[in-house]
C-alpha cells in the first residue's frame, strides 16, 4: 500500500508539543531562527556567543514570533557535522537563558537524538529534523517520551551532498510518498499523531525548479493529514530567480512566505520576523473575509 493511502487527507486543528496546544486553524504561525552557528549560511557567527543569542531571540520574540527555534549546526550545502558536546555547548546557554522567560514554545533544530534528549529535558517543546527521523528511529522515541512536537522534513542525502545534481522524476510525489512513510515511522515509535509537522524542505537536496514546483503545489501535501511548515527564508532559490545574494533575498521570502501561506501552510520559519508578522496577519485576514 502507498503510505500516503493509509493516512487521514483531513489536516487536524490543534498541534500538541508538551504543554502547548497550538490552534492551527486560528492563523498561521511564525517561527523565528536563531543560528547559533559560526557557518550558517545566512548569519554564521552573528549570535555565537550566547549573550547575543539570547538577546536576538528576546528581539525574534518582541517582534511578534510565535515560535523561536535554536540550530546549533550548520544545514547548508556543504557543511560539516558537528559532534554533540558541541552543538549542546552552543544551545544550551541560551536554552536555558530562555526557558524562563518564555511563554511560548521553542524548538530545537537537531536530528540527533542525544541532542533532543538534552533539549527536551532542558525545556525544548519541539524538535525540528531535517533527517526526516531516517535511521533506527531513537530520536522519535525521544520526541515520544517527552511528549514533545516533532517537525518531519525532507532532505534528499545529506547536507555534504544534497545540493551535488539532485534529480527527480516528480519531486511532488517523492517528496508526499517520504513524508508519508516517515509520518508512519513516527506514529509507529509512539509520537502523538497531533504532534507532528511536514516539511517538504525547500533548499535541501533541490534544484529551484523543483523548490518552485514543491510552493506551486504545497497543497497536495495536505493528503497527508498534518500542518505544513514552509522554510523558504533566505533560500538558494529566492538567489537564483532574482540574481541575489543573501543579505537581498527578503522581498524574494516574503514572496515565497506568501504563496506558501495562500496554499496552506500552517508555519513558516523566518529570520526576519517582523516583516513577516505584517504580511502573515494580512494574508490571514484576507482567508477569513
Amino acid at each position: 500500500m502507498n503510505p500516503i493511502d493509509s493516512l487521514t487527507q483531513q489536516t487536524p486543528l490543534r498541534f500538541r508539543c508538551r504543554d502547548h496546544l497550538l490552534d492551527i486553524q486560528q492563523k498561521t504561525w511564525i517561527v523565528g531562527v536563531l543560528n547559533i552557528t559560526p557557518d550558517s549560511f545566512s548569519d554564521g557567527g552573528r549570535f555565537l556567543d550566547s549573550g547575543a543569542a539570547t538577546d536576538q531571540a528576546m528581539r525574534i520574540v518582541e517582534e511578534g514570533a510565535d515560535i523561536v527555534e535554536l540550530g546549533g549546526e550548520s544545514t547548508r550545502p556543504g557543511a560539516d557535522a558537528v559532534p554533540v558536546d558541541e552543538e549542546l555547548r552552543r544551545i544550551l546557554p541560551v536554552l536555558r537563558e530562555l526557558r524562563p522567560r518564555l511563554a511560548i514554545p521553542v524548538a530545537v533544530d537537531t536530528y540527533k537524538p542525544e541532542v533532543a534528549r538534552v533539549a527536551l529535558e532542558e525545556g525544548a517543546d519541539i524538535i525540528n529534523d531535517v533527517y526526516g527521523v531516517r535511521g533506527e528511529g531513537r530520536l522519535a522515541s525521544v520526541v515520544a517520551e517527552k511528549r514533545a512536537g516533532l517537525v518531519i522534513m525532507h532532505m534528499k542525502g545529506t547536507p555534504q551532498d544534497m545540493q551535488i545534481e539532485p534529480r527527480y522524476n516528480d519531486v511532488v510525489g517523492e517528496v508526499s510518498a517520504f513524508l508519508a512513510d516517515r509520518v508512519a515511522f513516527a506514529e509507529q515509535k509512539g509520537v502523538d499523531p497531533q504532534s507532528i509537522i511536514i516539511d517538504p524542505g525547500l533548499g535541501f537536496g533541490k534544484r529551484s525548479q523543483d523548490n518552485l514546483a514543491l510552493l506551486r503545489h504545497l497543497a497536495v501535501l495536505h493528503r497527508l493529514g498534518k500542518p505544513i511548515m514552509v522554510g523558504p527564508s533566505r533560500k538558494s532559490l529566492v538567489g537564483e530567480v532574482l540574481k541575489l545574494p543573501v543579505e537581498q533575498r527578503q522581498y524574494g521570502t516574503a514572496a515565497c512566505v506568501a504563496a506558501a501561506v495562500l496554499h496552506g501552510a500552517a508555519f513558516v520559519r523566518v529570520h526576519e520576523v517582523q516583516p513577516c508578522v505584517q504580511l502573515v496577519r494580512m494574508l490571514d485576514s484576507i482567508r477569513r473575509a
